[in-house]
């Protein structure tokens, strides 16, 4: 059987910790966190892995129905385009996150907040 190559194993480990996330495992996600992890997006600038926990974590219980749509390796960076479904009024809507994962783990995530799509 052959290895997966390097961009399978990044992939694979941005996938777990997104299935993490929505099957709200937190001790799978922070399993995949590096150390110096760092969280950014429009509201939130270069947070580390506590504060993720106290202030992003929660939203899984706000967003069901996620689909990946686009998963790019680049190197280290990984680049996911996914829609997914507000639970509080139904609106889906699609965003951008550029995960960096070195030596296995995800030790930065960058989101880009994109638009609702109805």
């Amino acid at each position: 059987m052959q290895e997966p190559t390097r961009d399978a194993q990044v992939a694979a480990v941005v996938r777990r910790f997104y299935r993490a996330f929505f099957d709200k495992d937190r001790a799978s996600a922070e399993a995949l966190l590096g150390k110096a992890f760092t969280f950014s997006s429009p509201r939130d600038d270069h947070i580390d892995q506590s504060e993720y926990f106290r202030r992003c974590w929660p939203n899984s219980d706000r967003i069901d129905q996620f689909s990946e749509e686009k998963l790019a390796v680049l190197g280290n960076d990984t680049f996911l385009r996914y829609s997914a479904r507000r639970v509080a009024d139904g609106v889906r809507f699609r965003n951008v996150e550029n995960i960096r994962v070195e030596d296995g783990k995800i030790v930065s995530v960058d989101v880009y907040f994109g638009r609702d799509l109805g």
